[in-house]
């Protein structure tokens, strides 16, 4: 299969063949919105810096209360999906003073302003994770799944959801 940038289904280029095989076929079908409607019909309400702060550090708070803080919280309209980025976590450090100073940012993509709740709570799960290991990694994918069970499922769902966002 073909997966430069105009193809869809480049969003799941990594999986197995039969996988993307049923996933073309829900495509050529056009049955792929009417399932990810069905297994995910709320979208959430969280639209503002402040809220998306809030969401962010109550999740941060119920599982990585002792992990770095985080100096910035936001949607960002920079992030494009055909970058392969959903959120970015960064690191800044600068020299203040004569002192370092070291900052934990978290933005996301603002395409998920308007997603089923679900999948901005794994982008945020994601992107948390992140504050501890950096790469993705065996024990980052573990924590991951320790803050969202579901994680592994979630982020495939999320991918066939941004190929379907692309077919429209």
């Amino acid at each position: 299969m073909n997966t430069k940038s105009t193809d869809p289904i480049r969003y799941i280029a990594s999986y197995a063949p039969e996988l993307k095989a049923q996933v073309q076929a829900m495509i050529d079908k056009n049955t792929l919105a009417n399932y990810l409607e069905k297994k995910y019909p709320e979208t959430h309400d969280i639209g503002s810096d402040k809220a998306l702060r809030d969401y962010v550090m109550d999740l941060k708070n119920q599982y990585m209360r002792k992990s770095a803080p985080l100096s910035k919280i936001a949607f960002d309209n920079k992030i494009h999906v055909v970058n392969n980025a959903l959120g970015l976590h960064s690191y800044v450090s600068r020299v203040q003073g004569g002192k370092l100073k070291s900052n934990n940012e978290i933005r996301i993509g603002s395409i998920f302003k308007k997603t089923p709740a679900a999948f901005l709570q794994m982008i945020v799960v994601h992107e948390l994770a992140h504050l501890k290991e950096k790469d993705h990694n065996k024990a980052f994918y573990q924590l991951c799944q320790h803050m969202l069970s579901d994680y592994h499922q979630l982020e495939f769902d999320m991918r066939l959801y941004l190929t379907q966002l692309e077919l429209n």
